[in-house]
């Protein structure tokens, strides 16, 4: 049975007074409410895959991530649902008990293997793919983060979801996908427009969960020629927000949870969402943004 999917995906105002003292308004894209097993840019992401790996016959769908990787979660509840078999290749060595996220993804049927970080770097390579595939025979190959010029143009229906004028939107980042994907779509939304802003209309702000992140520059514009043929000059990413890279947090960052959470009563996902929190929030305060501004942000799950 086909999941139920919850779209367009919520979008609310939220008030935080910090913003307020700004004249910040802050609307929140709800897109973790699309599905609790296939949430937010996830769903996404796999939307126009999943289609493309029927069309082409395949059975199969592997992808890479790591330990804690959520799209390693979402495309083993895919594959349930969708009726494909999954594997999952996982960065670094195996470690038991499993943690929740490899726990999840087993229970949905994925096979996990793994892969050694010097050879993970590698895990596009011709060698490397042509490996797995003696082992694991045919498969539908999705990138790491299910990152790719599909799951750009799925990413790219998102601005047009969001009925209220606005000047920027912002995301976590970690593959570039969703990043690079809102801002190719941002010419449905309604623009609002920062004075001046490089560019009219609304942008795109990816804030970035890995540190040493700047590689990712080339990544979404990569991305987007993929997609849509050229690179739209409306996007940016913010690297000072990782708390020291992907799934690492500090004392600050937890302090940042715990007060939200005592003003909003949500618990933010401390891996993408709390970064991406935490850099409005700060941005705001240093009148990054001008008086007057709408900001969306996009809670991807």
């Amino acid at each position: 049975m086909q999941p139920r999917l919850r779209l367009p995906s919520p979008l609310t105002q939220l008030r935080d007074d910090r913003l307020a003292r700004r004249d910040v308004r802050l609307l929140v894209k709800r897109d973790d409410l699309i599905h609790p097993e296939l949430p937010g840019n996830k769903w996404r992401k796999l939307k126009y895959n999943l289609e493309r790996a029927r069309q082409q016959g395949h059975s199969t769908i592997l992808t890479f991530g790591g330990a804690y990787s959520n799209a390693i979660r979402a495309t083993a509840a895919a594959g349930h649902y969708f009726g494909f078999d999954t594997i999952g290749v996982i960065r670094g060595e195996e470690h038991l008990p499993l943690n929740p996220s490899l726990a999840y993804a087993t229970s949905r049927g994925m096979r996990l293997a793994y892969l050694d970080r010097s050879t993970y770097r590698r895990k596009h390579s011709a060698e490397v793919v042509d490996a797995l595939h003696r082992e694991f025979g045919e498969f539908y190959l999705l990138p790491e983060g299910a990152s790719n010029e599909l799951a750009v143009r799925g990413c790219a229906e998102l601005p047009a979801e969001i009925t209220e004028p606005y000047d920027v939107i912002c995301c976590p980042v970690g593959t570039g996908g969703t990043l690079a994907g809102i801002a190719g779509g941002i010419a449905g939304g309604i623009a609002g427009g920062i004075a001046g802003s490089p560019a009219a209309g609304p942008r795109a702000v990816g804030f970035c969960v890995l540190k040493g992140a700047q590689f990712l520059e080339a990544e979404v514009a990569r991305l987007q020629r993929a997609a849509f043929g050229s690179v739209s000059g409306n996007w940016e990413l913010a690297y000072d927000f990782h708390f020291g890279g992907y799934a690492k947090r500090t004392p600050e960052l937890d302090a940042f949870i715990a007060d939200w959470a005592r003003r909003h009563g949500d618990v933010l996902d401390r891996i993408y969402v709390a970064k991406m929190m935490y850099g409005i929030v700060a941005r705001a305060e240093a009148g990054w943004f001008p008086p007057g501004s709408t900001v969306v942000a996009v809670v991807t799950g």
